[in-house]
């Protein structure tokens, strides 16, 4: 079962629709036993980094995240899901996140562009074998909305990288964590793949 944290937070319904359209067993939940017992874990998220990490804390989830990547189970952050694994955010602020990627979130700043970013932009693909890019071509597009995005202090967790006025991670993958920055259940047929990758794991 894929287990899908509902922590007050996050694009839910889209995400476990998508995943049993694809004839996979999902729940979303906010029980820590069943989040434990899952075989798989998403924690999505949307919205401002502060309120989502508050959120997530106030409600007793971080200690629960950090026994599901201790398990070696797969976890799979999505958008601010996904910012929430690095260590910290400037959104708004300094607001420290789960600690277990290294990295920063920091805001677009090139002007000449419109921020947030709302929109299909197409992927550089840097680590051709990883398991949840299986199937996915070299500039597939995938959809993105975000203002802030991930500067990474360790580069080798990046799978895939988007560039918008600045080239940043937004795949990344280290032992059971995976993670994209844009919305792979908006992302058509290539999101479908990526989120079948992951419940293949």
């Amino acid at each position: 079962m894929i287990a899908i944290i509902d922590y007050g937070i996050g694009n839910l319904h889209s995400v476990l629709n998508a995943f049993l359209t694809l004839g996979f067993d999902a729940k979303i939940t906010s029980n820590a036993d069943e989040i434990l017992a899952a075989d798989k874990v998403v924690l999505p998220g949307v919205g401002a980094f502060g309120d989502a990490i508050d959120t997530f804390r106030a409600r007793g989830f971080e200690p629960v995240i950090h026994k599901v990547v201790e398990s070696g189970k797969p976890l799979l952050g999505i958008c601010v899901g996904m910012q929430m694994l690095f260590d910290y955010s400037y959104e708004f602020g300094v607001h420290k996140g789960l600690g277990l990627l290294k990295g920063n979130i920091v805001k677009f700043t090139n002007t000449s562009l419109k921020v947030p970013q709302i929109g299909w932009n197409n992927i550089e693909i840097v680590e051709d074998n990883n398991p949840l890019l299986k199937g996915i071509k070299e500039d597939s597009y995938v959809y993105f909305v975000h203002s802030y995005y991930l500067d990474a202090a360790d580069a080798v967790n990046i799978t895939a990288y988007a560039t918008y006025g600045v080239r940043y991670g937004c795949m990344v993958h280290k032992d059971n964590i995976y993670a994209t920055q844009f919305h792979p259940e908006k992302s058509g047929s290539v999101g479908l793949q990526i989120l079948k990758n992951f419940g293949e794991l």
